[in-house]
């Protein structure tokens, strides 16, 4: 009897202890509101107090009693749907860039190998499998020079471009020697050439454009002149080029200059680069170094290296008349004039323009794009006219305004918000912004202790706001792909080039152009949110797991409803997930979800963590 007498008295201390619990944690919750809205005078008090309140009773409280429609939705009653593996001839789909699917479309100007995705009826709603054998990448820099074969088994590019030194086979590995087309001795040796006309010694030229980037080594050997560059080139007889560069922790997209502008704001790069990228720049009435002036700062440096720069030398060795590759140079160079470009220097093959930081008062009979438009670049064809440069009152000023060197560019103010170029964002916001996700980012790094080591190092953000993600989790060990989806409230992708960053326009209802498994990590803040009511978030989903390597991190940010959804669908993925609480408690309704995906290979049913 004395036992059982207790029994209730311990339940009845107990209840009351979880009362008076629950009771501190809203009384310090409103009372944190009520400072909040300006009544206040004891905030930094309630704060402390309230981290200190250990309110943890809550935890084990289902969010759906506390968070709206979640308890009462059909889809968290509904048994997890489980998404099977894609057949093995799929290991390397690229949805949107599909060969057999690329082939229907015409070859002018290049469109067959623009963007191409499967209508809906077509979509794999499968994972993609890992090749047999596949292996965790190399940690950068060694992952610079060797690619293990099994990841991207293609042998093609050591027999084509032997003489070249893109490429070597070696026992298990793929080798990079550094060579290129137009750099047999090394790119370490052509980019010195270069850094005596461009100063890529003092931050002022951090970001960089390499159109036709083969296997990428020319933005592999930037990064020794803490440059970064964004490189892409076409799936195409070059089999996994890019594939080949993301293998190597070099920062690289599916694409093409053909038809459609590139997926860049105005005014993003400090320099672009072309090494014998086959483009034709002097056709078209030269709208493709149009598109080139449209995503170069003013101040910013084109590179050509190759024909027909030195054709009175080389036309015969590129067996092409001379009369044409004169005519293709003087076009060139005409065009360059047209956009406001002043030649630098031209020793052997290479040609150095550098874009006038400043054209105010020229003559010129250029047609002018409309600036109102300049950054509405989804799927928008290419014109042939020239983009404005940004309004200035002298023609000593910077137009689009002075950059700041890297990486105190990182955290300076970047023009575009001083400016009030980007509607409701201010300075204030800004740096609010910046402190915001430093303390994200932290309490991101107590979760998973791997973002430090190295383990990580290419990693994309899905919806990159002002690249404060990216910037907090800045390291010469990895590099962030800062995504703005195409449907954002605001335009902030030039932000984010601002800060010396990369990032590029997508709208995630679409495949990214990329390879299967070329990202570590992959952070989503808000992305389902966005996309709510837009496209089904199981082909986010699957469309994530396919580009994330096996093993590879996700973080997602979001409010707790649209998490518990997001939950369901990856509990029948192949991953391993756990939802966290916001870093300032369980009353906050956003809450993290962190997952890795499992280890599995095609054939395989079975995953391991091993």
């Amino acid at each position: 009897m004395g036992n059982r007498g207790n029994t209730g008295d311990n339940r009845t201390k107990s209840s009351i202890s979880i009362i008076i619990v629950l009771g501190l944690c809203c009384f310090f919750y409103l009372l944190g509101a009520w400072q909040r809205s300006g009544f206040g005078k004891g905030d930094r008090i309630a704060v402390q107090i309230t981290k200190q309140t250990d309110c943890s009773v809550i935890s084990g409280l289902k969010f759906e009693s506390h968070h709206g429609e979640a308890g009462t939705s059909d889809d968290l009653t509904a048994e997890v749907k489980e998404i099977k593996p894609c057949d093995d001839i799929y290991t390397d789909y690229t949805p949107c860039q599909d060969q057999a699917r690329a082939m229907t479309f015409p070859r002018d100007n290049m469109i067959y190998r623009e963007r191409h995705c499967p209508p809906e009826e077509e979509k794999l709603h499968c994972l993609i499998p890992a090749p047999k054998g596949y292996v965790t990448p190399f940690p950068w820099p060694k992952s610079r020079d060797y690619v293990p074969y099994a990841n991207a088994p293609y042998k093609s590019l050591t027999v084509e471009k032997a003489i070249q030194n893109w490429i070597q086979y070696e026992g298990n590995v793929f080798r990079f020697p550094g060579g290129g087309t137009q750099f047999p001795h090394g790119a370490d040796a052509y980019i010195n050439q270069l850094a005596s006309v461009i100063p890529m010694d003092t931050g002022m030229v951090r970001t960089a454009l390499d159109t036709g980037c083969g296997v990428a080594s020319w933005g592999a050997y930037l990064f020794s002149k803490n440059v970064i560059a964004m490189s892409f080139a076409p799936r195409d007889s070059h089999e996994a080029q890019v594939q080949f560069a993301l293998e190597r922790g070099v920062p690289a997209v599916i694409g093409v200059l053909g038809t459609i502008k590139l997926p860049y704001p105005t005014r993003s790069f400090d320099m672009a680069h072309c090494s014998r990228c086959l483009i034709p720049w002097g056709a078209n009435g030269g709208i493709y170094m149009m598109e080139v002036d449209r995503v170069l700062r003013p101040g910013g440096y084109w590179i050509l290296s190759g024909p027909p720069i030195n054709w009175e030398n080389n036309y015969q060795g590129w067996q092409r008349p001379k009369e044409e590759l004169q005519e293709e140079q003087r076009k060139i160079e005409e065009t360059a004039e047209l956009l406001c470009w002043e030649k630098k220097s031209q020793k052997g093959e290479i040609a150095i323009w550098r874009k006038r930081q400043n054209c105010q008062g020229r003559n010129s009979d250029a047609t002018f794009c409309d600036a109102k438009y300049a950054d509405d670049i989804w799927y928008q064809k290419m014109e042939a006219c020239v983009t404005p440069y940004p309004e200035t009152s002298s023609r000593d000023e910077i137009a689009g305004g002075e950059w700041k060197p890297f990486p105190e560019r990182v955290n300076a103010v970047p023009y575009r918000i001083q400016s009030g170029s980007v509607p409701g964002v201010s300075v204030e916001a800004y740096q609010e912004d910046n402190k915001l996700w430093s303390k994200h980012v932290k309490a991101y790094k107590r979760v998973n202790k791997l973002i430090d080591t190295g383990r990580y190092r290419n990693i994309m953000d899905m919806n990159a706001g002002l690249g404060s993600f990216a910037a907090a989790i800045h390291s010469p060990k990895l590099w962030v792909m800062n995504v703005m989806p195409t449907i954002a409230e605001k335009e902030t992708l030039g932000v984010v080039f601002e800060r010396g960053m990369i990032g590029i326009y997508h709208d995630w209802c679409e495949a990214f152009s990329t390879y299967p498994r070329t990202y570590d990590l992959i952070h989503a803040y808000g992305l389902f949110s966005l996309y709510k009511n837009k496209c089904n978030p199981e082909d986010i989903l699957i469309e994530m797991d396919r580009i994330l390597r096996p093993e590879g991190a996700v973080i997602i940010r979001d409010e707790v409803d649209v998490l518990m959804k997001v939950k369901r669908i990856i509990g029948g993925m192949r991953w391993k997930m756990k939802m966290l609480d916001h870093e300032d408690g369980p009353l906050e309704s956003e809450k993290v979800l962190f997952a890795v995906k499992q280890y599995w290979v095609a054939g395989d049913n079975s995953t391991s963590t091993q």
